[in-house]
């Protein structure tokens, strides 16, 4: 018997229940293999089963599980518990009270857990777990970050992940030159709430056969630490505001084998100075909450991204359809993709991106890349206050951290490739941008920055 909407991926080891639905298993390889570094401790596959299996005994008959954990290696047996015991679990955006407590209104009879609940489950005793589960079991509910809008939630299957975890783990063996059989060590600077997080440092030590850094470190110096704690061959999975710290950081590092980056765009002279810094090569993975990661590139040599095997793009007037075989159903992403062939795209931007005035077009990725290549320019975002219809503009508005610039001349270097019609006004100069974790701004938090700004000016 095959399950032929997985054919284009090579998933491990399916099987069936008494019902003939197919099962995936939930963590997969030998037992004596390293899953996490927890606490200075290596931590094997048998003894995280045994831990998985004492939090699922503790925790409530039913209800979906929001996972507050920052610990990666609490994060990761939770969300495991959870999977077992066929919890739904709810990855928030955010760990504000606020937000948190509008996705628990939103699915009555959730509970939370966070890093000193999973303490009380070492006294109890392990019961037995299910170590494959429904193909088609809903395996999470991820939250969108809110970056153009309102957070909305991304319903996942246990099939979608498995297959976006096999692809991410061969892509990275790829350029690292590992056998399927090989593994590495994963230092994460996401959390594993966000999409990319989960995709790359909770999904590859549980199906992927990696096993991660139990911290999440911040900090250039934090980053060392965290790597030197594990051993080689290293992964840094992180995004462009945490590389580019690194880079201008005077941090010894050590020996890496392989940088990954998703979030944002990586400009070629940044991903040749994060290359140059770290000696190691650049892998760029490109993706959204809605669909894991679609493709890949090399952004110190490429322009064109790499489409993974089995995933289909149909550009349209409203943005780019995407589908594949491991998909519940077809998603339409703002993104503007230009096909070079079957196998390859460019970024053209953003529907939402790109604005007109006059018969002339931009884009606001463009304006913020400038931005960002003006000497003296450490950080920038340029967005629309105004909530207009796609293709209309009001107004571009910019916030940016330049300490020793001024606005007239950031505005006087900014005009030399940015026609007059897209220049911000305002621009105003701040001390820093309110990143989210994963380096990203919430639109709300824009418009609250550019509110504080108007008052200074």
């Amino acid at each position: 018997m095959t399950d032929p909407s997985i054919v284009p991926i090579k998933l491990h080891a399916r099987a069936w229940d008494a019902r003939g639905a197919t099962l995936l298993p939930v963590v997969v390889g030998l037992n004596s293999r390293a899953v996490a570094w927890h606490r200075d401790r290596l931590i094997t596959q048998a003894e995280f089963i045994a831990e998985v299996s004492r939090i699922a005994a503790s925790l409530p008959a039913s209800g979906s599980m929001i996972n507050l954990c920052e610990d990666r290696y609490n994060f990761l047996a939770t969300y495991v518990a959870g999977l077992t015991v066929r919890h739904e679990v709810l990855l928030p955006p955010s760990r504000v009270e606020q937000v948190v407590g509008e996705i628990a209104s939103l699915h009555p009879g959730s509970y939370r857990i966070e890093d000193e609940d999973r303490g009380a489950t070492l006294a109890l005793a392990s019961s037995p777990i299910a170590l494959h589960i429904e193909a088609d079991a809903i395996a999470m509910l991820g939250y969108t970050s809110g970056s153009t809008g309102q957070p909305s939630a991304q319903l996942k299957r246990w099939r979608a992940l498995h297959a976006s975890a096999a692809l991410n783990g061969a892509s990275i063996r790829r350029v690292i030159g590992l056998a399927e059989q090989d593994s590495a060590a994963i230092v994460a600077t996401v959390p594993p709430q966000h999409m990319y997080g989960m995709e790359l440092s909770v999904l590859l030590p549980l199906i992927g056969g990696m096993a991660v850094h139990s911290g999440r470190p911040l900090f250039p110096a934090d980053v060392a630490r965290a790597l030197s704690e594990i051993p080689e061959p290293r992964v840094l999975v992180s995004t462009p505001v945490h590389l580019r710290a690194m880079v201008q950081s005077n941090q010894v590092f050590p020996r890496i084998s392989l940088i990954v980056s998703a979030t944002a765009p990586l400009d070629r002279v940044l991903a040749n100075a994060v290359e140059t810094k770290l000696q190691a090569p650049l892998l760029e993975m490109f993706g959204s909450t809605e669909t894991c990661v679609i493709a890949t590139r090399r952004p110190s040599q490429d322009d064109a991204w790499n489409i993974y095997e089995g995933v289909t793009l149909e550009p349209t007037a409203e943005g780019t359809r995407v589908d594949a075989p491991w998909f519940h159903r077809s998603v339409m992403l703002q993104d503007i993709l230009e096909l070079a062939n079957t196998n390859q795209f460019t970024v053209r931007g953003r529907n939402a991106d790109m604005i007109e005035v006059a018969g002339k077009r931009a884009s606001l990725a463009d304006i913020t890349r400038r931005l960002l290549a003006i000497e003296g320019v450490e950080d920038a975002a340029v967005f629309q206050p105004d909530q207009t219809e796609v293709g209309t503009i009001y107004r571009v508005a910019a916030a940016v951290v330049a300490p020793s610039l001024t606005t007239r001349h950031i505005h006087a270097e900014l005009a030399k490739g940015v026609d007059p019609a897209f220049l911000p006004r305002p621009l105003i100069l701040v001390e820093s941008l309110p990143r989210n974790d994963v380096g990203k701004l919430p639109r709300d938090k824009l418009l609250e920055l550019l509110a504080l700004g108007r008052v200074k000016l």
